[in-house]
């Protein structure tokens, strides 16, 4: 009887922390992976972009001024094709654009996202 009570416990643990994880926010990596490395990635014809591909300024500059008219039409193809900025919610794009920030070329962390 006790390790049926035992298994109880710990199948309910499982399941709690399985719900944890699933609520659990994206990051900006994450964000970025999902939403702009699928029309951004090696050999794309938008070209490859990753938080390396620019500067702090320049993505400063691009999240200010150039996303949303270089992105207004466009459309996610893995989100059912709604609009990408649509899609993205501003608490979303800014996770984003922190992780190319703190990522870019001339950070102290350049990454390229994986």
């Amino acid at each position: 009887m006790k390790s049926l009570l035992w298994i109880g416990v710990v199948g309910c643990l499982v399941l709690v922390g399985v719900a944890m994880a699933a609520d659990k926010p994206a990051d900006g990596r994450e964000l970025y992976k999902e939403y702009c490395k699928s029309c951004h990635g090696p050999n794309s014809p938008h070209g490859e972009v990753t938080p390396m591909s620019l500067i702090v300024e320049q993505w400063e500059r691009f999240f200010a001024e150039k996303l949303e008219p270089s992105h207004r039409s466009v459309l996610d193809p893995k989100h059912d094709n709604r609009p990408v900025l649509e899609v993205i919610t501003p608490e979303m794009l800014k996770k984003i654009k922190e992780f190319a920030i703190e990522h870019a070329a001339d950070s102290e962390h350049p990454m390229t996202c994986g």
